[in-house]
């Protein structure tokens, strides 16, 4: 009796340990958490069950996905990918980069919106630093299927999941076990200031870190499994510093989390980092090696902990059987919820479906990226629901319009004489088709400038616009300084004023393209004087210049910085005739005292193309070409022609000069750009550039000008080496420049901001 009953004793002690639960926890911690895949490698490798995840913020992101069914080589490609950068950055990919919609390119800052509360106009500051627009796609494409697999279950995914997020306006712990699985992943993760908060039942939630960065305690509560691993990967709270005033609003905001795991319950893996930031996602390979090796370290304890085992066999198969679940992702059905203009809801059915019954995730995605340039949408949410009864996704897009006014600030701050503040304000709205109302004003001692105008975007099968804009610009050159870091006090010796009245249509070719053609009343006044040494009580001359222009062109642009880019290309193309009037006013300096007139007529083609190959993962090259032909004649004097005459400007330091040596009637012009990466916002780019005149303006002794009678009788180069680092601003750049031309030659300067114009009439 008493061995039948030792018998059934280890027969149940036996079953007791074969039946072990386990349940996985992960904190948050930002990029520190890509460690969790090193951990949940090494608890696979050892054939260590996992019945339960869960998980806050980053760790939210990784066990949703373990949830879900990706291995852990699937998360660390994912994270190692380009489209893991860009969704985690709110940066947009290349091929999806809709050249169309965009606005004309100013030296903005910061976005501020207007809205009226309470009788009142208030301005808004930005909600988040990172663009969200780009993540809810990534989330939706990721994980919708997996929604479909689950039934919007938690508890059905191929492994039970929840995560913590937080009620904003109660400030307390939300649990997300069922609903959309992207959605309750992307609320956990939101960290303020960084990302914009999303509502899920009306709830508006924010980073589940804020209140409960380790759930540990929600999943004894939920789950009760008989052993709790655990990984940290956040830091303690500390003490913050008197200066650092991100940690202040931290240590307010966020409530102390208890990490600790009774004994008898679990046990508990910290892996600590230093110099790791909450958005170090390049330093991927660091973190994950250092959570592998944290969970060898404590793998022999979890055996002795844990005696079930699941193999590798019954673990793929469990992971096949729930992705065989996952219907593929076309959708049909398309519902936008957050529209009033019912002319634009179908605009935006429209411009996703076009004229098909099913679309791919690839069009949509194509569509989905057009739709979020257009100006006046601020966002769109898109959110799938498999319709069990048709086999396709039903699509619904949460979209949030632009507030009507919108106030952009911004300019360039340097130590050299060129500062210059930016503001602009747009009004827009939506009556059938897209309207927007601009006007923007530059002030500094180098470049002021007004423009106020319009544009008007037809939603047609074929979208179209029509624009004008009114622009007075004024640049006042001064004398070349060789101090690097003092302005220059004497008076400018060429200052030039030009009135401009653009009227613009436009079409889209393809996705990155557009042709365009423009009229322009255009009127030049430039006053100048026609040697370098020049008294103050001197005269300047004037030469005015008022022409009409016409032009057809196609641009290409899909840059990813609107200033010192780093990937993409940008290619233009057109053809201007010009007629107008020449008047000359003579100064103290000329060598002539008569007034006179002269009439032109020409056509002058462009072209010009930029574009940067990635070498390696830290290299990039970048080429740029230009050339200019026309039949223009002289003006009435060298300096004049040259003030008239196209210029090379393939620096933002270029653009701020004007060097007689780098203009010309007829050119060709190039240059090749290496760029070192030291990180995605940091790099060292070096750049040599060449000019070269067709027939080079030259002065007479009279001061006129003539042509040299040989074909590309000379060249002339320019140089630059900079360190650029891209904040969420504007970029940071330190530059070393040089020009082959008489007098000073090197420029040293440091710069935050945008050398960026309103355009000119010719």
């Amino acid at each position: 009796m008493k061995r039948f009953l030792l018998l059934l004793i280890l027969i149940f002690a036996t079953w007791s340990l074969s039946a072990q639960s386990v349940g996985l926890v992960l904190s948050g911690g930002g990029a520190k958490g890509i460690a969790h895949i090193g951990v949940i490698r090494v608890l696979e490798e050892n054939n260590i069950p996992i019945d339960y995840i869960s998980g806050t913020s980053i760790g939210a992101i990784v066990g949703g996905l373990y949830a879900a069914g990706y291995t852990p080589d699937e998360m660390e490609e994912l994270f190692r990918s380009d489209d893991f950068y860009f969704w985690s950055t709110g940066r947009i990919q290349e091929e999806y980069r809709y050249y169309f919609n965009q606005p004309e390119q100013d030296p903005s800052w910061i976005e501020l919106r207007v809205e009226k509360q309470e009788d009142k106009l208030k301005l808004l500051p930005p909600t988040s630093i990172i663009p969200e627009k780009q993540m809810d796609f990534a989330f939706m494409e990721l994980l919708a299927s997996t929604n479909a697999a689950c039934k919007n279950n938690f508890d059905s995914l191929m492994i039970p999941f929840f995560c913590i997020a937080t009620d904003v306006y109660n400030n307390k712990p939300v649990v997300l076990r069922k609903g959309d699985l992207g959605e309750a992943i992307r609320a956990s993760m939101t960290v303020p200031l960084y990302f914009k908060p999303i509502k899920i039942n009306d709830t508006l939630l924010f980073d589940g870190g804020i209140v409960n960065n380790f759930p540990h305690d929600f999943m004894q509560k939920f789950h009760e499994p008989d052993i709790i691993i655990g990984h940290k990967v956040a830091d303690d709270s500390k003490a913050p510093e008197s200066d650092n005033v991100v940690a202040q609003i931290a240590n307010m905001v966020m409530r102390p989390t208890n990490y600790k795991i009774p004994e008898e319950k679990g046990m508990l893996m910290e892996t600590k980092f230093e110099n790791v930031g909450l958005l170090d996602f390049q330093k991927f390979e660091l973190i994950n090696q250092m959570g592998t090796e944290t969970a060898e370290q404590f793998i022999d304890s979890i055996k002795q902990r844990i005696e079930r085992r699941v193999s590798p066999t019954e673990l793929k198969r469990k992971r096949q059987e729930f992705n065989l679940q996952k219907p593929d992702l076309y959708f049909q059905n398309i519902q936008v919820e957050g529209v009033e203009d019912p002319m634009q809801r179908k605009f935006i059915i429209q411009s996703i479906k076009h004229r098909y019954n099913v679309v791919s995730l690839s069009s949509l995605k194509k569509e989905y990226f057009k739709l979020i340039a257009d100006d006046h949408l601020r966002s769109i949410r898109p959110i799938a629901h498999y319709n069990r009864a048709t086999g396709y996704f039903d699509l619904h897009l949460k979209v949030v319009p632009e507030k009507k006014f919108r106030v952009n600030i911004g300019g360039n701050i340097s130590t050299k004489p060129i500062n210059q503040g930016f503001a602009s304000i747009d009004y827009r709205t939506y009556q059938g088709r897209a309207y927007t109302l601009s006007s923007n004003i530059y002030f500094g001692r180098f470049y002021s400038s007004f423009k106020v105008g319009g544009r008007i975007d037809f939603p047609t099968s074929l979208p179209f616009y029509l624009s004008g804009y009114s622009t007075l610009n004024r640049w006042d050159f001064f004398s070349s300084s060789s101090e690097p870091f003092f302005e220059d006090v004497r008076p400018p010796y060429i200052i030039q004023n030009d009135y401009n009245f653009r009227t613009e249509a436009g079409i889209p070719l393809g996705l990155h393209s557009k042709l365009y053609g423009n009229v322009i009343f255009a009127n030049s006044d430039d006053e100048y004087y026609q040697t370098e040494k020049f008294r103050k009580e001197d005269e300047p001359d004037k030469t005015k210049f008022t022409a009409f222009v016409s032009r057809l062109g196609i641009e290409n642009n899909s840059l990813n910085y609107k200033q010192f880019a780093t990937e993409g290309e940008f290619n233009c193309i057109s053809l201007n005739y010009i007629t107008g009037k020449e008047t000359h006013e003579p100064g103290t300096t000329s060598s002539t005292s008569i007034s006179k007139e002269q009439n032109h007529r020409y056509f002058l083609g462009k072209a010009s193309s930029l574009k940067y190959w990635d070498i390696g993962s830290k290299f990039t090259v970048g080429t740029q070409a230009e050339a200019v032909f026309s039949n223009k004649n002289h003006f009435q004097n060298y300096r004049s022609t040259l003030l008239a005459a196209p210029g090379y400007y393939p620096t933002p330091n270029s653009k701020t000069m004007f060097i007689e040596n780098f203009h010309a009637n007829n050119y060709l012009a190039g240059g090749l750009k290496l760029l070192w990466h030291f990180t995605s916002s940091l790099h060292l780019r070096v750049e040599g550039h060449g000019f070269v005149p067709l027939k080079e303006e030259q002065k007479n002794d009279d001061l006129t000008a003539f042509n040299n009678s040989k074909i590309f009788n000379r060249y002339y180069l320019q140089g630059m080496a900079a360190m650029v680092y891209h904040t969420g601003l504007g970029p940071i750049s330190l530059s070393f420049n040089y020009y082959e031309k008489p007098n000073t030659k090197f420029y040293l300067s440091l710069n935050f901001g945008y050398t960026i114009f309103n355009k000119r009439g010719i």
